[in-house]
């Protein structure tokens, strides 16, 4: 399996983000100003929900290989909140040189040092696994969001 370059990956995964937003609002549009359907809030939310884990993830393994600082971490999740923001981010990484064209920890890369640098290091090494593994989490996290519901407003 080729393993696509840190950029590439990150610049996949703020586009569907931002995709997957616009489906989102265009289906809150559909469902709360003209009122007819909820269809595209069940479809866009799901698959937002779904690429914002995954958006979040792909910054955690960023932050980790790329070395980034806690505020440019927190300004990549932030970047996800506001609709289409990653778009911005992601701009902002390639212009700031913040994403690399290789994997710091990948093969031939640099030896990991501490236990997230490990285990990033292990999934660069197969990515199939790490792909199935990341894939596996997602779906776990987003079954236990889907289980837990929304927040239900106080009375």
């Amino acid at each position: 399996m080729h393993l696509p370059s840190p950029m590439r990956l990150f610049r996949i995964v703020a586009t569907a983000e931002a995709v997957t937003w616009t489906l989102l609002v265009v289906g809150m549009v559909l469902k709360y100003v003209t009122k007819t359907t909820e269809l595209g809030v069940r479809v866009g939310g799901m698959l937002h929900g779904v690429v914002f884990i995954a958006y979040v993830l792909t910054c955690v393994a960023l932050w980790v290989d790329q070395r980034w600082s806690p505020r440019t971490a927190l300004t990549a999740l932030a970047s996800a909140i506001p609709p289409w923001l990653t778009l911005w981010f992601e701009r902002r990484v390639e212009r700031d040189h913040l994403v690399g064209q290789q994997w710091r920890l990948g093969a031939g890369g640099q030896r990991p040092t501490s236990a997230p640098e490990r285990v990033l290091a292990a999934a660069l090494a197969r990515p199939l696994l790490g792909l199935v593994v990341a894939l596996v989490g997602i779906a776990a996290v987003t079954a236990v969001l889907l289980v837990v519901g929304p927040p239900v407003p106080k009375s």
